[in-house]
C-alpha cells in the first residue's frame, strides 16, 4: 500500500484550503481521491470549499501521483513541472524523453537533489500505466 500523504502537504495546498478540508473529514491524499475522483463530487465539494473547481482537480490529481509505488512529492511535483499533470498522460510518456525534460526542468527548478535515471523513470511509466485511477474527468 501506498504511503499516506496528509492534505497539507499536497503541492500548492494552502492552509486555509487544508483546513476546509479537515471540516469536510479529508485528511489525506487517499481520502481526497475517494471523495473528490468522480466529477459530481469534485463540484459539489469546490462549491462547499469556495475554492476553483480546477485547483481542487489539480491537488487531485497530485494526491493520485503520490498513489504510484516509488513517486514521492519532489518527483511528482518534477514531472508535472515537464508538463505531464496526470497519472494517465504519465503512462503514455517516453521514458528517454521525460527523463531529458525532467533534467531541464531540475536544471531550471532545482526541485531534486539526484534525478532518477531513464530506467526509474520507465518505472514509474509502467506503474503509471497499471495505476487503476478512479478519477474521472
Amino acid at each position: 500500500m501506498a504511503m499516506t500523504y496528509p492534505v497539507a502537504k499536497l503541492d500548492g495546498m494552502t492552509a486555509p484550503a487544508a483546513a476546509k478540508l479537515k471540516k469536510q473529514g479529508i485528511r489525506t491524499a487517499e481520502k481526497l481521491i475517494e471523495v473528490a475522483s468522480s466529477i459530481r463530487s469534485r463540484k459539489r465539494l469546490a462549491k462547499e470549499m469556495q475554492i476553483p473547481e480546477a485547483q481542487l482537480l489539480e491537488w487531485v490529481n497530485i494526491a493520485n501521483y503520490l498513489q504510484i509505488k516509488g513517486m514521492g512529492v519532489a518527483k511528482a511535483k518534477l514531472i508535472r513541472a515537464t508538463g505531464v499533470h496526470t497519472v494517465r498522460d504519465l503512462g503514455f510518456r517516453n521514458p528517454a524523453r521525460l527523463a531529458q525534460r525532467m533534467r531541464e526542468a531540475n536544471d531550471e527548478l532545482k526541485l531534486v537533489r539526484a534525478l532518477p535515471s531513464e530506467p526509474s523513470v520507465r518505472l514509474l511509466i509502467e506503474r503509471a500505466r497499471k495505476h487503476n485511477s478512479k478519477i474521472t474527468y
